[in-house]
């Protein structure tokens, strides 16, 4: 009888133990997770973004400095998205492909090293090819990426016929955007939110502020 009671006792105490040991690696597993996997796109999807947002709208604010008309603002935004889309997604393409070639190159030279000491598992191949960079995927995050972002200056000015309120409008609407990129790619890595916010927001001040200036001085100097 006590041995049955002591299995009782046990069996009663099993079943809680084994839940939280479980429930202990899943919190562990969580918390475990390597943000830094994500990185691959999207460090090219905020950057893209960023960059988008930034060029485009000071290039239509460095034209309206010196021409106050609508369209040439328009032509100009519109040109700096076809223009910084393709720079953005070659450049990530190429930077991304060399980054493949030289991990490619390691592994060949790991393989051979595990092939001369034993047999290596197929599960490990297949987690490998997954954790290579993806050059096509990084270059299209990118590039879609700059074009969304390039598209605020452009809709927040394409309708206002009034120079100020137009120049108002695309400073604001680029605003926010940035903060929303910010958060949002600091949300992702989970990383400081407000921070981050406030570092892209200042950046894309300073860009606008200086590209607007610079075209102004330029642009009174009396060139033609």
């Amino acid at each position: 009888m006590a041995s049955n009671q002591s299995c009782l006792q046990e069996g009663k105490f099993s079943i809680p133990i084994q839940n939280l040991d479980q429930q202990a690696t899943l919190e562990l597993g969580e918390n475990d997770f390597d943000y830094s996997k994500r990185s691959q796109w999207l460090r090219a999807a905020v950057l893209g973004a960023n960059d988008g947002l930034v060029s485009t709208a000071a290039l239509m604010l460095g034209v309206g400095a010196v021409k106050q008309d609508i369209k040439a603002m328009i032509i100009t935004g519109f040109a700096g998205l076809v223009a910084g889309a393709c720079s953005m997604a070659i450049g990530e393409f190429v930077s991304v492909y060399s980054q493949l070639d030289i991990e490619v190159a390691q592994a060949k030279r790991e393989k051979k090293k595990v092939d001369g000491g034993g047999e290596r598992k197929e599960g490990d191949e297949e987690e490998e090819k997954e954790g290579l960079p993806n050059p096509v995927q990084a270059a299209s995050a990118s590039a879609l990426a700059f074009s969304v972002g390039a598209m605020v200056p452009l809709i927040a000015a394409a309708f206002i016929k009034d120079y100020r309120v137009r120049v108002g409008a695309v400073v604001a609407a680029v605003s926010l955007a940035l903060v929303v990129f910010g958060c949002l790619g600091s949300a992702l890595g989970r990383a400081p939110v407000t921070r981050a916010a406030i570092r892209v927001l200042f950046g894309g001040w300073l860009a606008m502020a200086i590209t607007y200036g610079l075209t102004k001085l330029i642009g009174s100097s009396g060139l033609q």
